[in-house]
């Protein structure tokens, strides 16, 4: 069913549980090997395997953040079809996030960007196959302004000398992302922003937060900056990608409790949208294709 005709607002009732969050994000790549070794390496995740062959990343004793599928015969990420933009990793701290920048330095592995976006300090890159990743850290609310009632974005370069002076004089490298670190959002290339805020605010409960920049638009829970982010800039009218192409196999939002989960599985339900079982959640599909699990946490 299209979600075209569905309102773009959030009534009261259809909100989702400020406590939401982001969980694990999954994608297929084309060499599993090679990606663990820059997870590993030049992320600082520990990786884990699992009964299906996929390997999962994170810090240990927490859940992961990033789960891998292996398929060398699967067809390249396509950057102008519907699925990730990047996903982003929300480090504890801004010397956390300094140490992530050393990493990569140490590596060699290159900057895709660097930008200030006024509510945090991020740095952009790829992983082997393409698929967008963002390292970054939240400045404390307090700090974020709102101007008549609209949260403030932007994008202005990042001073890489100021974050690298957080770990001057530090005796030591850290080779390893730090306890805390999470996934705090994921970007999506959408085919059009109308339909997909119809599903994300509309049917899901997320609020629209930011739409300062054009062909884009930001929704969370909680008064969060974003916990999605939807943009058409390459993606304008596209199709999603071909079947077990490289890139975004699914990625989970996580509900406080399970009532909260029943909540936004009748709204999805009364959309009429498929809502498929699986051992970890339940499995919908956005307007643009992209698959989104919920679960509760």
């Amino acid at each position: 069913m299209s979600t075209s005709g569905l309102g773009l607002s959030s009534p009261a009732s259809a909100r989702l549980h400020p406590q939401t969050r982001m969980g694990v994000v999954r994608l297929t790549v084309t060499d599993l090997e090679r990606s663990r070794r820059f997870y590993e390496q030049v992320l600082g995740l520990r990786a884990s395997e699992r009964d299906d062959g996929t390997l999962a990343f994170g810090v240990a004793g927490e859940p992961s953040l990033i789960e891998l599928r292996g398929d060398s015969s699967a067809p390249p990420l396509n950057r102008g079809a519907t699925g990730l933009y990047h996903l982003a990793v929300l480090m504890p701290t801004r010397r956390d996030l300094a140490f992530a920048l050393a990493r990569l330095a140490e590596a060699g592995w290159p900057l895709d960007g660097a930008s200030d976006h006024l509510v945090s300090e991020a740095l952009y890159l790829s992983d082997p196959d393409g698929n967008g990743i963002e390292l970054y850290r939240d400045r404390p609310r307090e700090e974020w302004r709102e101007v008549d009632g609209q949260l403030q974005m932007s994008t202005l370069p990042l001073d890489l000398r100021s974050l690298l002076s957080e770990i001057a004089g530090a005796d030591r490298m850290e080779p390893l992302a730090p306890a805390g670190t999470r996934i705090g959002h994921v970007h999506l290339q959408v085919s059009d922003l109308e339909s997909a805020e119809a599903f994300y605010s509309g049917i899901l409960g997320f609020d629209a937060m930011v739409r300062g920049y054009p062909g884009a638009l930001f929704v969370s829970a909680g008064g969060y900056h974003h916990h999605v982010g939807l943009n058409t800039w390459h993606s304008r009218g596209a199709t999603p990608p071909q079947p077990g192409a490289v890139g975004l196999r699914s990625f989970e939002i996580l509900l406080p409790e399970t009532s909260a989960l029943e909540d936004v599985l009748e709204r999805v339900r009364k959309a009429g949208l498929d809502l498929t079982p699986s051992e970890s959640g339940w499995l919908v599909s956005d307007p643009s294709g992209n698959r989104v699990l919920l679960n509760a946490a």
